[in-house]
């Protein structure tokens, strides 16, 4: 698409109260691969439904090195995987076994329990490569926790792709500047992975109540402010917002929504607005009674799992 009225930058934000909050990620070294959490913060739990921000990498890898999340499980949320470099193999408890390039995107539907495994492709472990992407979870609305797993996978063409004024705009998740992606979703929510020119400029999306940024190269200023790489930003509902990239530009994901009716719990990989179906969870993984009760094993990837922390 080259023009979309609603893609047209407006002036520069200029109170600097219009930033509500800025997160700095903690990271964490997973054995030669680096993860920045923005989401959950001790700042702001939540940014519309997304409850949980990793970015992963960029990493690189030696030959014979990898990815290798073990089989783990998850109740009352979506995860989002999108990639920017590199891939991996999705399994699932739903008998899913899906290769994930950059551009793409996986969709996962926990409900009421689902078990998945991430792990590198053994032919891409024969020589050097890299990964770098992001990981959201989206709690779900409480009326949704108990629903039936699913998975949905969608290709870099299925994806909306606005294009205007030195920015290039995948919309991964929900509705912006007038466009809809294919993937299911509940409630208000949007999701977009977008590349700015140096100096170019856009709008975020008047239509949803939180809103945030995550700078994943480059910078943005905003609000008279200069957010660098590694930086998150969510901004006060209801003002116009405009960002503009800096002098190396600016790769950034744009995320938000409706908020939820109340607060998620979040222990370990159980989301849920209810405590006691978390301590369920708990019990069931701790059962292993794989197949017979809230949780099976992937197809393919049985022989593993990680344990219930302590």
């Amino acid at each position: 698409m080259s023009w979309n009225p609603a893609f047209d930058p407006g002036p520069l934000t200029t109170d600097p109260d219009a930033i509500e909050t800025l997160i700095v990620p903690r990271t964490r070294d997973l054995g030669g691969f680096e993860v920045r959490r923005a989401l959950p913060a001790a700042q702001r739990r939540m940014v519309g439904p997304f409850v949980f921000f990793d970015q992963m990498g960029p990493a690189e890898f030696v030959t014979g090195a990898g990815i290798d999340v073990r089989p783990h499980p998850h109740i009352g949320l979506g995860t989002v995987t999108y990639l920017l470099n590199g891939h991996f193999i999705h399994k699932d408890s739903l008998g899913t076994d899906q290769k994930i390039v950059p551009g793409e995107v996986n969709w996962m539907i926990a409900g009421r329990g689902i078990t998945h495994s991430e792990r590198t492709d053994p032919l891409v472990r024969q020589g050097p490569h890299d990964l770098f992407g992001v990981q959201t979870w989206l709690a779900l609305p409480e009326e949704r926790e108990d629903m039936a797993p699913a998975f949905e996978h969608f290709g870099k063409g299925d994806l909306p792709m606005l294009e205007a004024e030195g920015k290039r705009v995948r919309l991964i998740l929900g509705t912006a500047w007038g466009e809809k992606a294919p993937v299911s979703t509940f409630g208000g929510v949007f999701y977009a992975d977008a590349v700015l020119e140096a100096g170019a400029r856009i709008p975020l999306p008047m239509d949803h109540e939180d809103r945030g940024l995550h700078v994943l190269a480059g910078s943005v200023t905003v609000a008279g402010q200069v957010l660098e790489t590694g930086q998150m930003a969510v901004f006060r509902p209801g003002d116009a917002i405009t960002l503009q990239a800096g002098p190396a530009g600016a790769r950034l994901m744009l995320l938000g929504g409706d908020t939820l009716n109340g607060p998620r719990y979040i222990w370990w990989n159980f989301v849920s607005s209810s405590k006691e179906k978390i301590e369920e969870a708990k019990e069931a993984w701790r059962r292993g009674d794989w197949g017979k009760g809230q949780f099976a094993l992937p197809p393919g990837d049985t022989e593993e799992f990680i344990p219930l922390p302590d």
